[in-house]
């Protein structure tokens, strides 16, 4: 006999296969559209525009049979609305599943006992592989609120990390909540602890704001930076599973890569490129090239002669100047001042207004080009940095003697074309070019792992940010670049954000609690102030093992993959990097399948990741090889330790045969 709750079980499955089916309808309406574009629209720019419409809401309305399409219900006001990834709707345009950004879907959010907003019922549905199998409710007009203990909550969070990173839209709480949904104008600086969502924050952000100011960031755009292509790959799915599929992502490198990189820069040098100064030694350097202008502009047009002065051509390089205008702008705008006044003698003169040909021929004839060239010279931004790389004397005060001889080229190229850049000059590339001419800027850019960027980098993304806003994602205690940032306000400075808010997220959902307190002994070694990490997690294992003999410490890594594959969920060896090729080689020989991080589409349960690219990316089981290696390894040895300790979601086993770092000894 069922019963009321396998009644109102079978109940919601049935409006999650008709959900389905609106969906399949919407997308089937969508891609008739799309193919009958051409015939709709009125001429081929229509058509076009129609097109390309089409096909991005072909792409957005994707149905994933294994992604449940609704995760909660709300009951207001004695009517159900059900909530989810996107918005369903019946034929009659009857909404059967409301988008999680919508604004009466914040209730799921953030309605509690004290605060109701209206809601009688809040239902959580469970899935396994797409298939609804139970729900479970609070009533909030009987003060039945279950907050953390939410056995469907705690599920989906604890749920095993396989593939790429999934979206939260499910166990958004409302802190977090309250961030996603900050105002598009609002720059915002989250200091999330390790497991607190920090990346899930900034991310369901994008694609909140993407719901919101649809056209005006479609024209403008929507940028995420993150900090190696391991990562970008660990988040790619996120905002296409939401519906969001023109993001553009890059690592910063990849954002400013106009030139090969074929060189590689001492430590000194590279510390010195990625200083702030650098901005200043290239805009002097720049603007250094301006010359006064000396003699006449004398120019030939036929049976005329037109003839303009020093003191008109001095006003004109003076006014250009003091607009503060791009030097390539300031440049265009010197050319077209002087051909206007040639273009008056002439009018004068013929009683004619010149046509374009005769303005085109003025601009670039002998005379004008020769008088640019002397007065405003034109450069380009390698030509500039390569200038400054040969003779780094022309930054003067500004760098010391021995910064300059740690940046000057040994053995100048002929030309900037032939040049050997290194990763540190595209930064200073990047800043020259900014320097010429204005670099297009986003309506919204999403920065993560932002501790590690330096100052010069913090100016890439002021650049592409200065009519947008930010969200600047991070933790300083996982700071491990030599110029990582130790306090927020400095590189919210030179991201041109100074006034940003700065909100602590310190309560993990995802890392267990013994994991935590572990990597929080480090804490106070790091040489930031950053409030210890708090977890709610208290099931997860942790395992610190001494291995006696150096020569076992690879086999009995081996031994713990195995053991680890015993469990559900992925399994990471994360280890020094100069171990990891040896480790990989252990796991072939012995027949087990793994996988590097970039290579998101493996079936392979186990990866190996150097402790240097680890950043950002989670795990069931990780088991870290040999803490002292990743140490010493590199200057923040300690930094990359904390980030290394805190990758794990389920269990941790720490192997070592060399003594652990003094902040994790327990006496």
């Amino acid at each position: 006999m069922p019963t009321d709750l396998d009644t109102e079980l079978a109940a919601e499955r049935t409006h999650l296969i008709e959900s389905r089916a609106a969906l399949r309808r919407m997308r089937d309406r969508a891609q008739s559209l799309f193919a009958a574009g051409d015939k709709v629209a009125g001429d081929a720019y229509t058509a076009e525009q129609l097109g390309r419409h089409m096909a991005r809401r072909v792409k957005e309305l994707a149905d994933d049979p294994e992604t449940p399409l609704f995760f909660g219900r709300l009951d207001i006001d004695e009517a159900a609305y059900h909530v989810g990834r996107r918005h369903v709707t019946d034929d009659l345009g009857e909404p059967m599943v409301l988008d999680w950004r919508a604004p009466l879907s914040r209730s799921f959010y953030r309605a509690s006992v004290r605060d109701p907003q209206g809601v009688a019922v809040r239902r959580r549905f469970g899935f396994v592989k797409g298939d609804l199998t139970s729900f479970e409710d609070e009533h909030l007009d009987r003060g039945e609120e279950l907050g953390t203990s939410s056995r469907i909550l705690t599920a989906e969070i604890e749920r095993p990390r396989v593939g790429p990173m999934r979206d939260i839209v499910a166990t958004i709480q409302p802190e977090q909540d309250e961030l996603v949904r900050a105002d598009l104008g609002d720059s915002i600086c989250v200091q999330g602890a390790p497991g607190t969502g920090k990346t899930a924050v900034g991310l369901h952000r994008a694609a909140f704001l993407l719901y919101l100011h649809r056209e005006r960031l479609r024209r403008s755009g929507v940028l995420i930076v993150g900090p190696n292509t391991a990562f970008l790959s660990y988040i790619s799915a996120v905002l296409p599973t939401l519906g969001e599929v023109e993001v553009q992502q890059s690592t910063l490198e990849e954002l400013i890569g106009r030139v090969p990189v074929k060189a590689v820069d001492s430590p000194p040098a590279a510390l010195i490129k990625h200083d702030v100064r650098m901005a200043q030694v290239l805009r002097k350097a720049l603007w250094g090239r301006l010359g006064k202008p000396t003699v006449p502009i004398m120019v030939s047009d036929g049976s005329y002669r037109w003839r303009i002065d020093t003191e008109p051509l001095r006003r004109i390089v003076d006014e250009a100047r003091r607009d503060g205008l791009p030097y390539a702008v300031g440049r265009e705008r010197v050319r077209a001042r002087v051909v206007g006044l040639l273009q008056r003698q002439s009018e004068y003169r013929t009683g004619n207004s010149p046509n374009e040909t005769w303005l085109r021929k003025m601009s670039k004839i002998g005379p004008v080009t020769e008088f640019l060239e002397s007065t405003w010279p034109a450069v380009t931004a390698e030509t500039l940095v390569a200038g400054v790389l040969t003779d780094p004397s022309i930054a003067g005060d500004l760098l010391t003697e021995s910064e300059q001889d740690a940046i000057r080229w040994a053995k100048p190229p002929k030309t900037a074309k032939s040049a050997k850049f290194t990763t540190a000059d595209l930064v200073l590339l990047d800043e020259a070019a900014g320097l010429l001419d204005r670099e297009n800027s986003f309506g919204h850019v999403v920065v993560d792992e932002a501790q590690d960027m330096s100052p010069m980098q913090a100016r890439v993304i002021a650049r592409r940010s200065e009519h947008g806003s930010i969200t600047l994602l991070g933790d300083l205690a996982q700071g491990t670049a030599p110029w990582a940032a130790t306090d927020w306000r400095e590189i919210l400075g030179h991201l041109g954000k100074p006034d940003a808010a700065v909100v602590p997220l310190t309560v993990g959902f995802r890392v267990p609690e013994a994991v935590v307190a572990l990597a929080n002994r480090l804490l106070p070694w790091l040489g930031v102030n950053v409030p210890e990490a708090v977890s709610l997690r208290r099931d997860g294992d942790l395992a610190v093992i001494a291995v006696p003999d150096p020569a076992d410490l690879d086999a009995r890594t081996l031994a713990e993959v195995t053991a680890a594959l015993g469990h559900e969920g992925s399994v990471s060896v994360i280890a020094a990097d100069d171990a990891v090729d040896r480790l990989r080689g252990h796991l072939t020989a012995a027949g087990i399948e793994h996988a590097t991080p970039d290579e998101t589409e493996s079936e392979a349960r186990v990866t190996v990741v150097p402790a240097t690219l680890v950043k950002g990316l989670e795990y069931d089981h990780v088991i870290v090889h040999e803490p002292a290696a990743i140490v010493a390894a590199e200057p923040k040895g300690l930094n990359r330790l904390y980030v290394v300790l805190t990758r794990a979601v389920t269990r941790l086993s720490v192997l070592h045969a060399e003594p652990l770092p003094d902040a994790l000894r327990i006496d």
